[in-house]
Parts: structure tokens; C-alpha cells; sequence
């Protein structure tokens, strides 16, 4: 509220003006007022059962109006705008004027009690998920037996509010993330990244409405492992991006804009606080990734070590080979990648091969229960 209200208080005074509330707060406003509501006719509850010990306690009549009301509701629609707050305000972060407010009129302040605003933020995610054992706790304590399953009933439909909810969450990041990639990766027309193939320029228009933009806009895709290596080339080392999705593998060449992002133009693009550190300030200092070759789908890779022999002929360091085949078996690329130590190496390999292999499982699956017919009648 501190952090709120000062906003609020600036604002007023033509400070600040262009931050939006809503963004960064969500329903908080709302959200406090109905918490403390249900605390206070709870502590009420409790108060007046210690007072007069002969009246019954009533939790069940309270419990029915917040938790089949607005009490998780209201929390379900600040944790759904969660995501989205920490990636805004990791942008707003980066300019002066916003630094200011944070530091100089906020976090000084005795109450914030050392705590910056990413950890305030979170506060409401960690009390929807205690609700859960405080209904335990009184289904325990209860004596009624129509109360206590009324309370269980009531336990087991908040934990599967807040499964849903982790779900909803987990979505959104993974949308934002890949939302950001689609901005950052930067995939070439084929006449440009391969010289061999020549298209007239009557024809480009047709053949650049296929966007490969789109193989990123796929919520359900996952992003299992990225990071920075370096492919051997015939004279010379070429830094690139890998990114591994659950899917296919897809190597980049990184490079950098002489315009870097920040200050003002922060708001206008923002960066994802889900990619890691590395890729984050990538970003930052104006970079992007261009795809060096076309996606290598996980059931056409190959992955193999190089034998240490070859590191001292070849002055190989932390090295191993991917090889791209088509669907007749036949070897279409090969990359040489190098990694920065003998860990990140082994890391990348593991990483490979474990997504090989969940991806091999996953459509052998779906294989057997497409042509799974079903039992054969005794009478036949």
C-alpha cells in the first residue's frame, strides 16, 4: 500500500504519469479490503466463542460466505495479473525516474521493513495457497460431523482452484516468453541464408507470405534449455544462441543493434523476467538472434561426443556434433558446437537427450492409442 499510495500521491502531482496502476497493482485495492473483511468476522467468530464458551463456534456460515464469494476470486484475478506486473515493472525498473520513486520515496520507508516491491508483490500468491491448510486445521478441530464435511468439500474445492490457477499462471508466463523470442529471434527468407537459391523478385512477395515467425506462436511449445555456444567453422568461430524447445532444436547467430534499449524507450519494449540473466540483458544492449539454418525436429537429430583424440589434433575444447537428418535418412547439416567448460558441455548433452528421448516416448504413445483397436468379442 505504501508502494501504491505514494504512486498514487505522485501521480497527482504530474509525476510519473505514463506508469499504469492497473499494471503493476492489479485488483490489490479491492483484494485488501475483502481479506481483511473475512479476518475480522473470523477473529470475531473466534472472540466472542472465548468470551460466552457455552455458545457454539459458527465457522461454517462464515467460511461459505468468503470462500464461495469473492475471497479467492479477488486473489485468483491479482495472481493472473502477476506475471504480467513483475515483466512490466522489471522495464520500468530501468529508468531513473522510476528508480527514484522506488528507492528514495518507498523503500526507505520503515514499514517496507527492508523488503523491495518484486518481494511485497508476491505476498497475496503465498497467502492463497495457506487457505488451504487453514480450512485443514479447523476440519480437525471441528466436532460436527455435517460441519466437517461441509469444511473438506470446501478444502478440496480451493485446492483445486488454486491447481487451476497454477495452470492459468504457468500459461501466461510461457505465452509472455515466447511472445518475447518472437520479437528477439529473426528468421531470414531462404534466397538470404543460403546464396544457391535464386528467386526473382517478381516471386519473393508470394513466397515470404509463409512466415516461419509463426512456428514460435504456439502456447502449448515449450522452451527446455538455452544458452550461448560457439560452431567450428572451416576458418574461423561463430558465437550463437541455442535455444531447445520439446520440440526441435534451433541455433542462432547472435548480433547487436548500435541502439540499445532503455531509458525511454523501456516502456515501449519490455523484457521478459522468465528468460534467464544472460538472454535478458542481450536483449537490453539492442541484440537479436537470426536463425543460422532451418529448426532440427528432435526425432531427425543425432548427437554425438567428439573423442578426446580429436581435441588435441583439431584444438577441439568441449566439443560435440549435431547432425541433422532428413526423413530418408539422410545427413542435411552437421554443426561442430563448442561449449565454454567441460559442465555446460555435459549439460547441453543431457539436456539433448533427455528431450529426445520424452519427445520419442510422447509419440510412440500417441501412435499406440491412434491404431489401438478394441478387444475382440468371445463370440468371434
Amino acid at each position: 500500500k505504501i508502494f501504491m499510495n505514494t504512486l498514487k500521491y505522485l501521480q497527482s502531482n504530474e509525476f510519473l504519469l505514463d506508469v499504469d496502476l492497473w499494471r503493476l497493482f492489479a485488483n490489490l485495492e479491492e483484494l485488501n479490503k475483502i481479506s481483511l473483511r473475512f479476518l475480522k468476522t473470523f477473529f470475531e467468530t473466534v472472540k466472542e466463542h472465548v468470551s460466552k464458551s457455552e455458545s457454539p463456534t459458527d465457522f461454517s456460515s462464515i467460511l461459505r460466505k468468503f470462500f464461495q464469494g469473492d475471497l479467492c476470486q479477488t486473489h485468483q484475478i491479482y495472481c493472473l495479473n502477476y506475471t504480467s506486473a513483475v515483466f512490466y515493472l522489471e522495464n520500468l525498473r530501468q529508468r531513473e525516474d522510476f528508480g527514484i520513486y522506488l528507492k528514495q520515496w518507498c523503500e526507505q520507508n520503515e514499514q517496507c521493513k527492508r523488503l523491495h516491491l518484486p518481494e511485497l508483490l508476491v505476498a497475496p500468491l503465498h497467502r492463497l495457497t495457506r487457505y488451504p491448510l487453514l480450512l485443514s486445521n479447523i476440519w480437525k478441530r471441528s466436532t460436527d460431523e455435517t460441519e466437517k464435511d461441509f469444511i473438506w468439500s470446501l478444502k478440496e474445492k480451493v485446492e483445486k482452484s488454486i491447481r487451476d490457477l497454477e495452470g492459468k499462471v504457468k500459461w501466461l508466463d510461457n505465452f509472455q516468453k515466447f511472445r518475447q523470442l518472437q520479437e528477439v529471434i529473426i528468421w531470414p527468407q531462404v534466397w538470404d541464408r543460403d546464396k544457391r537459391f535464386f528467386v526473382p523478385e517478381c516471386l519473393k512477395q508470394s513466397l515470404r507470405e509463409n512466415s516461419s515467425e509463426n512456428i514460435l506462436s504456439s502456447a502449448n511449445r515449450l522452451l527446455l534449455h538455452e544458452g550461448r555456444l560457439t560452431i567450428a567453422e572451416s576458418t574461423r568461430l561463430l558465437d550463437v544462441y541455442l535455444f531447445l524447445f520439446d520440440d526441435f532444436l534451433l541455433i542462432t547467430k547472435t548480433k547487436r543493434n548500435k541502439k540499445k534499449y532503455g531509458g525511454s524507450d523501456a516502456g515501449l519494449i519490455p523484457v521478459c523476467p522468465s528468460l534467464t540473466p544472460e538472454l535478458q540483458s542481450f536483449i537490453r544492449e539492442g541484440g537479436f538472434c537470426t536463425v543460422l539454418d532451418q529448426p532440427i525436429p528432435l526425432d531427425r537429430l543425432i548427437l554425438k561426443n567428439v573423442d578426446p583424440v580429436h581435441v588435441t589434433v583439431f584444438s577441439l575444447r568441449n566439443a560435440f556434433l549435431i547432425q541433422h537428418e532428413n526423413r530418408y535418412r539422410q545427413c542435411i547439416a552437421v554443426f561442430l558446437l563448442q561449449a565454454q567448460t567441460e559442465t555446460a558441455k555435459k549439460t547441453w548433452m543431457s539436456q539433448i537427450e533427455t528431450a529426445i528421448s520424452n519427445y520419442t516416448t510422447q509419440h510412440e504413445t500417441k501412435k499406440s492409442t491412434a491404431f489401438c483397436f478394441p478387444a475382440e468379442s468371445s463370440e468371434i
